[in-house]
């Protein structure tokens, strides 16, 4: 499976605009998930200073950090472009941009719950993200940026119901390993109510992310629709 590492940076940039914006990264779950509320004003680019921590970083803690929030790569690296949300439904948002001249659609959401083993390490925000990008024939990829590098040739996995999928992992990204697989992932996604990934840092701390999929199926149609 070929791994598109510099879109993975490029979406996490768009994303680091997308959660800095309250009015974005703040709404509450839509109550009708038929329809996609208005596009809000696209908010300005953050300035390059460091990502927030994970809430566990708010407690105080004698265990050493999994990850040293970098500063944010130039914004060149998206072209200057901000994404433009298409919809909120539930817990997951849809949003398309054009970093490049390309286009590029994918539905995002941030963990309902995350934990460590053991208990109280810090790290960056973990997103899953679903993309889809017609100028390179690829759609709905699943990427996870899990806030941290992953221990080296490492795999994570992702459980959706009774089904478990194996994680390619790469620095701080991860993706299905087998690409025959991944339709199946999405189709599960769209029907069950949480996505629980867990893989294991550099460090050796296990972590367990689980996604909320209230919503995902209506976003993910959302972005089908616009990257026609």
């Amino acid at each position: 499976m070929q791994i598109f590492q510099p879109w993975l940076l490029v979406l996490s940039l768009l994303v680091a605009t997308v959660f800095a914006a309250p009015g974005l990264a703040q709404q509450p779950p839509s109550t009708d998930q038929s329809a996609a509320p208005p596009s809000p004003t696209t908010p300005a680019a953050p300035e390059p200073t460091k990502p927030h921590k994970h809430k566990a970083a708010a407690t105080p803690s004698t265990n050493p950090p999994d990850a040293t929030a970098p500063s944010a790569p130039p914004a060149a690296a998206t072209g200057g472009v901000k994404p433009t949300l298409l919809g909120q439904y539930g817990d997951w948002g849809a949003y398309t941009a054009s970093p490049g001249g390309k286009k590029l659609c994918f539905a995002i959401a941030k963990p309902s719950t995350s934990e460590t083993d053991p208990p109280g390490k810090s790290r960056n925000p973990p997103y899953l993200f679903v993309s889809t990008r017609p100028a390179d024939k690829v759609n709905n990829e699943i990427s996870i940026a899990i806030g941290y590098p992953f221990k080296p040739s490492s795999e994570a996995t992702v459980e959706v119901g009774s089904s478990s999928f194996a994680l390619y992992t790469q620095q701080d990204g991860a993706w299905i390993k087998n690409a025959a697989e991944e339709a199946h992932l999405v189709d599960a996604m769209r029907t069950a109510p949480n996505a629980v990934i867990k893989g294991m840092s550099a460090k050796g701390t296990h972590t367990t992310d689980t996604f909320s999929l209230r919503g995902f199926a209506q976003a993910l149609d959302r972005t089908d629709q616009d990257c026609k």
